[in-house]
């Protein structure tokens, strides 16, 4: 915060967790405040639990709008997955099935969520290590539908995509093409790390702990050639380094923007 305030680098956005502002005062908040009359903002939410079964926590949507209302963000956005079952609450973003009745509850879920925040959201596509025998939908089919039928935006998280991909042997590219790029509001890139299953196959870790994978840079620009620049955030969470290489990510990410947004502009 303080390198950020004092060298006011040229950023486009910044983007903080939305559950680590969910108090009426303090440092944090003050930090924020500054950086918010400098920078446009991007909130993400981890604890909603959208793809859950137990009902949404009203005092979390209350707090979450209180927050939004606070700050006026760009965008807002979600997991879809789950994180709370019988009253409890685990740290940790869990899959869904993909299959009718899930539909309906999440559907259901996204639309009392942005009823209750008076706003559009973003809704993040998945990083996952299993898959459930009893999907009856495919991820972008389940996605696709959910985009239309709530009206809500997508999260095109780049790094999820390649790493689900991987993880269960299917096509990326095929992936992404069939996923509603027409709805993205924003593009998380990140790093990951290799890890091999009791199998010997690849096995990729969705740990924001290191650079953007060469791989992922490829998708990256593969994606902006279709829908032309979105906001790109990097997410860079575990063993973070000095702001100088933050920077150097967040400006090769501007570098692909620049490119897509001048062959849009001598394609016109």
């Amino acid at each position: 915060m303080p390198e950020i305030l004092q060298g006011q680098p040229d950023l486009g956005f910044l983007e903080v967790h939305a559950e680590n502002y969910l108090i009426d005062g303090g440092p944090m908040h003050a930090d924020l405040a500054c950086i918010a009359e400098r920078y446009p903002l991007s909130v993400h939410g981890i604890g909603l639990s959208i793809g859950g079964e137990d009902p949404l926590d009203l005092d979390h949507l209350r707090a979450l709008r209180a927050l939004l209302d606070r700050y006026q963000p760009a965008m807002f956005s979600e997991h879809l997955a789950w994180s709370t079952h019988g009253g409890v609450f685990w740290n940790d973003l869990l899959p869904v099935p993909y299959d009718r009745p899930t539909l309906n509850r999440v559907r259901a879920h996204i639309d009392q969520v942005q009823d209750s925040l008076g706003r559009r959201i973003l809704l993040e596509n998945p990083a996952t290590y299993l898959e459930f025998a009893g999907s009856t939908l495919s991820e972008s089919d389940f996605i696709s539908e959910l985009v239309a039928r709530t009206g809500c935006g997508l999260l095109l998280d780049v790094n999820n995509a390649y790493v689900s991909c991987t993880n269960h042997g299917r096509d990326v590219l095929a992936y992404l093409a069939a996923l509603p790029l027409a709805q993205v509001g924003e593009i998380h890139l990140a790093g990951f790390h290799r890890e091999t299953d009791s199998v010997g196959d690849p096995l990729l870790i969705d740990d924001h702990g290191s650079a953007v994978d060469a791989a992922v840079w490829s998708l990256y620009a593969w994606t902006l050639e279709r829908i032309g620049p979105q906001p790109t955030l990097i997410e860079w969470d575990n063993d973070v380094p000095d702001f100088g290489r933050l920077f150097e990510e967040a400006a090769r990410a501007q570098a692909h923007l620049t490119h897509a947004d001048t062959a849009r502009e001598l394609a016109a």
